[in-house]
């Protein structure tokens, strides 16, 4: 016991209060992103420190509000017509993830082609970009850009949206958001190296508040208004918002966008914890079954106690390993963090103007869609750009759900496009002046062959040898053994002489 105090002390605890410092600031504007209340960022940190912690199999990955459901929790929330009707969503979205633990389906990250994964990622980085420039600007007003991306350039819109958007800008928070990114983009420099004993986060924080104090005391005319800055309730237990249960059977859309955010979080936990696991010095595997159903737990916490869906997340788990963390403690350590400064120093955090957050979010969804992803994502062909490209369109101009699956089923074209074009083989050759094919059928010739097949059967000129040959192959579906066996019957008529080898002709009478 003993030596577990002491590694807490000398590795956990350090990395823990490093992760609250990334953490905290993310929580506050992941949740402002969300166009959820601010505190309920915070209690999904706090959740995902205590609970999800204790139940995960993972050493260093840590769990809270995650960037890639900002777009998905806002447009819920106004679909569903509030916040305690969303909570039951985020209710449902737990279950699924606890129900796909629980029947092991934690391979199913290994279902979702890559290509449209970072165009889902990519989407998400474009969306969350836009969705904070207003804030940046020092836009203090909740209907902007409201209606989707793609809207905001619609005729009758463009115009009036940045008209608003021109009558409400502030001065003091654009120098604050250019400060801010200025010095999140100097902390990624090599240069910086000794500057990175701060979080980046926590310095851009430390800078907004300075800069608002300033403006306060010498620069009135730059001063950001109340509206302008965090506004955490000092008791923060009063204002927290419960889900309504008796709208839970009236609306199918609860259920749907419960099973979407459940899918999409779990998806987006895989791979973080798949990702952290490589940073791991000690070589341990997370358990992804256990991971869902963790996370499963922690959603349902999060809809009962009012707070937003959360995930692991990549930026906090790779700044748990950076600064040394060796067990899970590290998490539970900054969640308490997160939970003493909610009940402490509230006050404090009030103080954090709404433009630093905004910076930090538009880093964070510049990471998620770089130009070098593109330019990568170029250099491996079409096969991969062009579902890439096409997901994020489609999110872009519609939602994540549908932009996922047409993402999905283009890929899934280029695999049956692949497959039907590699199961069989042609050859010609001439014997005698007698034309002379083989047909030399690959390890698994299914239906989705059908067409390729009789069309090839059907260009065999009169009066030539034909071979089908089908002795390796490991599996013949039932519908290209009647293709063949009908052509058998027609090759006689057409004087052509057709040996099959491997192939069983089957029954044809009594098709119809």
């Amino acid at each position: 016991m003993k030596y577990y105090r002491l590694m807490w002390f000398r590795h956990d605890l350090p990395a823990g209060l490093s992760v609250f410092l990334v953490a905290l600031p993310l929580c506050l504007g992941i949740a402002l992103a969300s166009g959820a209340p601010v505190y309920a960022g915070l209690l999904s940190g706090i959740i995902g420190g205590l609970v999800v912690s204790l139940i995960s199999g993972s050493h260093l990955s840590v769990s809270g509000p995650a960037a890639g459901l900002t777009t998905l929790v806002a447009a819920s929330i106004i679909s569903l017509g509030g916040y305690p009707v969303f909570l039951l969503a985020v209710i449902v979205a737990g279950l699924f993830q606890l129900l796909l633990g629980v029947l092991k389906a934690g391979i199913i990250a290994n279902y979702f082609p890559s290509s449209v994964i970072k165009g889902m990622l990519a989407a998400i980085g474009i969306l969350l970009i836009s969705k904070q420039i207003p804030l940046a600007l020092g836009y203090d007003q909740p209907d902007f850009w409201t209606s989707g991306f793609l809207q905001l350039f619609s005729s009758g819109k463009i115009s009036s949206n940045f008209q608003t958007l021109n009558q409400h800008i502030t001065k003091g928070a654009i120098i604050i958001a250019l400060v801010s990114l200025a010095i999140l983009i100097i902390w990624q420099r090599p240069y910086a190296k000794k500057l990175r004993m701060i979080p980046a986060p926590l310095a851009v924080v430390v800078a907004g508040v300075l800069l608002h104090f300033i403006f306060l005391s010498w620069m009135p005319g730059f001063a950001l208004k109340t509206n302008q800055l965090v506004n955490i309730p000092e008791n923060i237990f009063a204002s927290i918002r419960f889900p309504d249960f008796t709208k839970l059977f009236s609306n199918i859309e609860i259920w749907k966008a419960g099973v979407l955010i459940g899918l999409l979080a779990s998806l987006e936990t895989l791979l973080c914890v798949e990702a952290i696991d490589k940073l791991d010095r000690h070589n341990r595997i997370t358990p992804v079954n256990r991971e869902l159903v963790a996370q499963g737990v922690g959603n349902i916490a999060c809809g009962l106690l009012g707070a937003i869906p959360m995930t692991a997340v990549v930026v906090r788990g790779a700044a748990n390993a950076d600064a040394g963390a060796r067990t899970k403690l590290s998490a539970f350590t900054h969640g308490v963090f997160i939970l003493l400064a909610v009940l402490l120093i509230p006050f404090l955090l009030n103080y954090i103007p709404l433009a630093s957050l905004a910076a930090i979010l538009i880093v964070t969804g510049y990471n998620l869609t770089k130009p070098k992803l593109y330019r990568n994502m170029w250099s491996l062909g079409l096969k991969q750009l062009l579902p890439f490209i096409i997901t994020i369109v489609v999110i872009l101009s519609t939602d994540l759900l549908i932009g996922v699956s047409i993402g999905l089923l283009i890929s899934i074209y280029f695999i049956v496009q692949n497959n039907f074009k590699d199961e069989f083989k042609i050859t010609h050759h001439k014997k005698h002046e007698t034309e002379v094919y083989e047909i030399k059928l690959h390890s698994n010739v299914t239906f989705l062959n059908k067409v390729r097949l009789r069309n090839t059967l059907d260009k065999i000129p009169e009066y030539s040898i034909l071979t089908i040959d089908g002795r390796d192959c490991s599996f013949i579906d039932y519908d290209i053994l009647e293709i063949i066996s009908e052509y058998a019957n027609k090759a006689h008529d057409r004087h052509i002489e057709l040996h099959l080898e491997g192939i069983e002709k089957v029954n044809i009478t009594a098709v119809h």
